[in-house]
């Protein structure tokens, strides 16, 4: 019988950590016992997991001591005090907040793209921002066989990135704003149905934000390459579920459409929809609830000797978030890398 695991997961109550239950009993994760840890007001939840129903727990510093893997998905103040108690506690941690995805002594993986920085980890494993996840994904094969110079990316986010309150937001404006009443603002600064914020996360003193600044620096440490340029420009779009990104790409060597296309379709993860003649291109819509990053729009870009456009979508909260998560922790098991007593 194959070794079994006992699995927490942290902020189980969220949108993203309902995504991870969903998706360790969709993928028959090898758990013995999953534990749902959350704040205390959500203590005595009964939460699904699979076929089964489980209660939630409060978090706390003793919860770790029978866990083998963790997947945190509970911001990043909870990440920085818990994930190390976790850790000390013999447990292997895969973490969704932005607090160690920079970290030195911190592996940031996607499993399609540097598995092998696994092998490295010292009980601290950090899962990438959703929209840089989606795009290494697509650039990983690309930058493999002809090496990407620049990078220059606009981004289409939906607002379950925000979470579940941003949602509602939008869903109430919607419904305010086509019953004749005026939209009421709580989540975002301005309002958000029939609109586009170029705005994620904080102001930076450059001028640019924290989510674009995650990508420039998330993309250059997952590819292993700082010679990259990276340039990200992040918008919240009234879109509910699924980002999507327009991507400039300066190649070092030539590479043509057709080439990019096979290459891509032969990539695990990704799904090329680039057909003009029939309008096929990836669309969030379609994109909601599966798990692949979908590329398309794939032509040349004449400003530059070695350019390519292409469009890239994916579920933010699962390729973004939940499942790669749950691959990582896959690659754990495949590698032997979790710890069990």
């Amino acid at each position: 019988m194959s070794r079994q695991y006992r699995v927490a997961v942290v902020g189980a109550t969220g949108a993203v950590g309902e995504e991870m239950r969903r998706t360790l009993a969709e993928r028959g994760f090898p758990v013995s016992e999953l534990t749902a840890l959350a704040s205390a007001r959500s203590a005595g939840k009964e939460l699904a997991f699979g076929d089964q129903n489980i209660v939630c727990r409060e978090l706390r510093e003793d919860s770790f001591a029978d866990i083998d893997l963790a997947l945190f998905s509970a911001g990043g103040s909870i990440s920085a005090k818990f994930a190390p108690i976790a850790r000390d506690s013999g447990c292997v941690v895969v973490d969704n907040s932005s607090s160690w995805r920079m970290d030195p002594a911190v592996p940031l993986i996607v499993p399609e793209v540097n598995p092998h920085d696994a092998e490295w980890h010292s009980g601290i494993i950090a899962n990438p921002n959703c929209s840089t996840i989606q795009m290494v994904v697509a650039l990983k094969p690309l930058h493999d066989a002809v090496q990407i110079k620049r990078v220059v990316v606009s981004t289409y986010q939906a607002v379950s990135g925000t979470g579940v309150e941003a949602v509602t937001e939008l869903q109430r404006q919607v419904k305010d704003i086509s019953e004749g009443r005026g939209a009421q603002v709580a989540v975002y600064p301005h309002q958000i149905a029939f609109n586009c914020l170029p705005h994620i996360d904080v102001f930076l003193d450059d001028g640019s934000t924290k989510e674009e600044q995650k990508m420039v620096d998330e993309t250059k440490k997952i590819l292993g390459d700082t010679s990259i340029a990276v340039s990200a420009t992040c918008v919240r779009v009234p879109v509910y579920d699924g980002h999507s990104e327009a991507v400039n790409l300066e190649f070092e060597r030539e590479i043509t459409p057709d080439q990019a296309r096979d290459l891509l379709a032969r990539t695990p993860g990704i799904v090329v929809e680039d057909n003009p003649e029939t309008y096929l291109y990836p669309l969030p819509i379609r994109a909601s609830g599966t798990d692949p990053v979908y590329v398309g729009r794939i032509r040349r870009d004449p400003t530059v000797r070695h350019g390519l456009n292409l469009w890239v979508v994916a579920d933010n909260l699962r390729k973004g978030a939940a499942l790669n998560a749950v691959q990582v922790a896959e690659l754990l098991v495949q590698k032997n890398l979790i710890r069990v007593p």
